[in-house]
């Protein structure tokens, strides 16, 4: 009888915490929506590459995080965009700790996103490959 109990409350947890993200899934959604329209906003004119699996210190002079989305850097007429394996933990407010096993940007290092007001430790991010966008001539 004591197993039945746990069982069935196990099912009860499980399907009280399946139903909470959905409302958390919607957020996200039009949260990513808005990212991936600002990003789709900077990358108007480009022209995406071949993915990089890393970055010279050169070329990640210039950074912007769009919310929820991507690490975009810009090097000169290349834009060079990281979608992370976990976006949903870009905030343009944080500010990105890089730990890079060596002088390059690459993929899988690591980025600690900490808070600007206290510089709170926050989550771990990882990196994925760089897809170079590179701007598109237009015939005159």
């Amino acid at each position: 009888m004591r197993q039945i109990a746990i069982t069935s409350l196990a099912f009860v947890s499980l399907a009280l915490a399946g139903s909470l993200p959905v409302g958390a899934q919607d957020a996200d959604n039009d949260t990513n929506a808005k990212g991936e329209a600002e990003l789709a906003e900077i990358l108007e004119g480009y022209e995406a590459g071949e993915p990089v699996k890393c970055l010279r210190r050169s070329q990640r002079d210039r950074l912007q995080i769009v919310d929820d989305t991507a690490f975009v850097f810009r090097d000169g007429r290349t834009i060079y965009v990281n979608r992370t394996k976990s976006p949903r933990h870009l905030d343009d407010f944080d500010v990105p700790v890089f730990r890079l096993f060596g002088s390059s940007l690459c993929r899988q290092d690591q980025v600690e996103m900490r808070s600007r007001d206290g510089h709170f430790a926050g989550p771990i991010v990882i990196l994925s490959d760089f897809v170079p966008y590179t701007k598109v001539e237009t015939e005159s």
